[in-house]
């Protein structure tokens, strides 16, 4: 029987990009070119790797949000993610990490799976809770942070690298992880590839598709709202230490000033 992989990617704004907050204090994401995250790439390697390990394995990539977040997924798919899911509907906008959890894992149980891989976080909001969230609602057991993984006999293991140890952990199948990006460097697409993810399957879903009430989602669904956002201050001229023999001095002088010693 085919291993069934899904892995959950998100669409963020690029963050080289001049970013801002909207009217209503959610991102601005009409206002900055979006991509496939960074660290969710690492998800889609460590998908893969165990993909090509597997005897008969298939991978779907899932994401929820606008119409451009099909970018994230031909990114996937270029890779050589197999097919894609694309949940988007007017009322998801502003929907905070529970309500996202709650899309996510219906789209999930609609694709069908085996391991669900995740990235270590977001780069945009940086919510790394919500593969914990996404586990508890598909009521699988969750193995994450993991920068070493493998799948066999039906179970995944993984090693999790803390500050002082490293842990070696394992559950069995269907099982939930995220991966770090200490897991391997995600794969350069190839022309090949690029060309193949064109003609690769993406289904749209909306709200009504996977059964979830509009009071649930969105800005008025949220269960964290943002009550005020302020611009971060423009960076002002760094202080240069010459050092003429007295260099180390004025750097302690300055760290001092700091409060960094």
């Amino acid at each position: 029987m085919s291993l069934r992989i899904v892995v959950c990617v998100k669409y963020v704004p690029d963050a080289t990009g001049d970013r801002h907050f909207a009217e209503d204090l959610t991102t601005d994401r009409d206002a900055v070119d979006g991509l496939l995250s960074e660290l969710d790439e690492y998800a889609v390697e460590q998908a893969l790797q165990i993909a090509d390990a597997a005897d008969d394995a298939e991978i779907t990539v899932l994401t929820v949000g606008p119409e451009d977040a099909k970018d994230a997924l031909r990114k996937a798919l270029s890779m050589g993610a197999h097919k894609a899911i694309h949940v988007e509907d007017d009322a998801l906008h502003g929907t905070d990490v529970f309500g996202t959890s709650l899309v996510l894992a219906k789209a999930v149980e609609h694709a069908g799976f085996d391991l669900v891989v995740c990235g270590m976080a977001s780069t945009d909001g940086t919510m790394g809770v919500l593969p914990a969230i996404l586990a508890e609602r598909l009521g699988v057991p969750q193995v994450t942070q993991l920068s070493e993984v493998s799948v066999a006999d039906g179970k995944v293991t993984g090693r999790r690298d803390g500050d002082a140890a490293s842990e070696q952990l394992e559950a069995s199948l269907p099982a939930l992880i995220s991966v770090t990006d200490q897991s391997g460097e995600a794969r350069y697409p190839s022309f090949k590839g690029i060309m193949a993810a064109k003609k690769k399957p993406v289904e749209s879903l909306d709200l009504s598709d996977l059964d979830i009430d509009e009071a649930t989602v969105g800005l008025a669904g949220s269960w964290s709202t943002v009550d005020e956002a302020t611009q971060r201050p423009a960076r002002t001229a760094g202080t240069i230490v010459k050092d003429e023999g007295e260099g180390g001095k004025q750097l302690a002088a300055f760290l001092a000033e700091q409060k960094f010693i």
